[in-house]
């Protein structure tokens, strides 16, 4: 685990102790530090008996205290834990503030930051994978993987890849990245902000905390746009990034079948600027792009049977991110006369009224199967412009879709919706899409380890 001198003698008080915050107050503890942890599951708190006090930080008065470690998934808008510590002058950080704060301690190395509405999980893990197949070591960590706390740290020269949330960039003060980028903004979590332009503002203090490091971001829609031409005023450091980009390097055809749809291109453009910028080679790189095996639940090929792919999207949890997967795969004019070839399983728990930008693509769909609490309202929508197969259960959508699809035809779980309806993540819910291709087509769906690419916040 990373630890720092930097909290020993200190006191803080943990809120919650899940994944983030179990490594959070682990490490605290080995570096020194007083530590009060509570979790209202006993289990969680079960492992830190004896080892610290457990009392619920709303119960305490927080004089002289360093700060409260919370969990990103905490709503600050709402949660009472909030007002019950700014009312004694202290802050309220994350795990990633901590990573900052032990910093200057670790073995020298640079820190990337990756944050964006969509494609952040897939940037992160594709810049990850290239350093690694480079030779560079690196760690991946923030929103995706093991937390960044529990994990041991670099030697000297090595680089911290990180995906960080919106929500985490608000528990987050002092991170200085050598390198922060920015994806791409679209309406998203605004159950949490006041608007869509503090949503965006959330983001953009990722660069705001950069002492002198550079700015990297892709400025394909307007909010982007917007913060760069801030920063650009701001005479920062700053590096403007396209998907045409790609292509001008000669690396976009060599990519991964992993890497399909414009907004792995996207992706895959970020990841090769951020690359440049830590001083890889293009050849280095273009070896780490056609290697990348993709993430469990993003554009994840499940397996194919008799000519039809089954592809478990999952994270596709807005029409926003669900769109470019529909985008991925056009009608082709060697298959089946250029029909229409997606099939498509969409619903859940909405976000969101409206098809989105999801509506564009519907050239592409052959037929779409409406599942969860939102499946009714697709259906409504759809009618009339593909055919409709109003199905409650995603078992049922694969077993109709299953007898539906011809040969080179795709079938397609990319939801647009969250997943709280059903299940209690995306992860589960993509787990239960193979597991249902496993029982209906008789193909081996077995995935690899999703540790290694979970998210915190869904």
């Amino acid at each position: 685990m990373i630890t720092s001198p930097a909290f020993a003698g200190k006191r803080f008080a943990v809120l919650g102790l899940a994944r983030s915050g179990a490594a959070a107050a682990e490490a605290l503890i080995a570096s020194g530090a007083e530590v009060i942890a509570w979790d209202r599951q006993p289990h969680a708190r079960e492992p830190f008996e004896g080892r610290c006090r457990l009392i619920d930080p709303l119960e305490l008065d927080l004089t002289g205290f360093a700060g409260v470690v919370v969990s990103p998934g905490v709503p600050l808008n709402s949660h009472p834990i909030g007002p019950h510590v700014w009312q004694y002058g202290l802050p309220v950080i994350g795990d990633i503030e901590l990573f900052a704060g032990a910093r200057p301690s670790l073995p020298p190395h640079r820190v990337v930051g990756i944050t964006g509405t969509n494609g952040k999980s897939t940037t992160t893990a594709l810049v990850h994978h290239i350093l690694q197949t480079a030779g560079v070591p690196s760690l991946m960590g923030g929103n995706i993987g093991e937390p960044i706390m529990g994990q041991a740290p670099l030697p000297e020269g090595g680089v911290y890849v990180l995906e960080l949330s919106s929500f985490q960039i608000d528990l987050t003060f002092t991170l200085d990245c050598d390198i922060a980028a920015l994806t791409n903004i679209t309406p998203d979590h605004l159950d949490r902000y006041a608007s869509f332009e503090a949503y965006a503002a959330s983001k953009e203090r990722l660069f705001q905390m950069q002492a002198e490091g550079t700015a990297l971001i892709c400025v394909e829609d307007e909010p982007t746009r917007a913060i760069a031409e801030g920063l650009e005023t701001a005479a920062k450091p700053l590096v403007r990034v396209r998907t045409a980009d790609l292509d001008a390097a000669g690396l976009g055809k060599g990519r991964s079948p992993s890497l399909a749809g414009p907004h792995n291109a996207q992706n895959a453009a970020v990841a090769v600027a951020i690359c440049r910028q830590l001083g890889l080679t293009d050849a280095q790189i273009g070896e780490g792009l056609k290697t990348y095996r993709g993430l469990p639940h993003r554009m994840e090929r499940v397996c194919d049977v008799g000519g039809v792919s089954y592809i478990n999207d999952s994270k596709a949890t807005n029409a926003a991110s669900a769109a470019p997967a529909l985008a991925a795969f056009p009608p082709d004019p060697a298959i089946n006369g250029g029909a229409p070839r997606i099939h498509w399983i969409v619903g859940g728990l909405p976000k969101e009224d409206g098809l989105g930008a999801c509506a564009d693509h519907l050239a592409n769909v052959a037929a779409a199967y409406t599942v969860g609490e939102a499946g009714p309202m697709f259906a409504d929508l759809l009618e009339g412009q593909v055919r409709v197969e109003r199905c409650e259960l995603i078992s049922e959508a694969v077993r109709r879709a299953e007898e539906a699809a011809r040969p080179g035809e795709i079938v397609l779980l990319s939801p647009a919706c969250a997943s709280y309806d059903q299940f209690r993540d995306y992860e589960k819910r993509g787990h239960h899409f193979r597991q249902m291709v496993g029982a209906i087509t008789g193909c081996d769906t077995a995935s690899g380890d999703d540790a290694a690419s979970r998210s915190i916040l869904p």
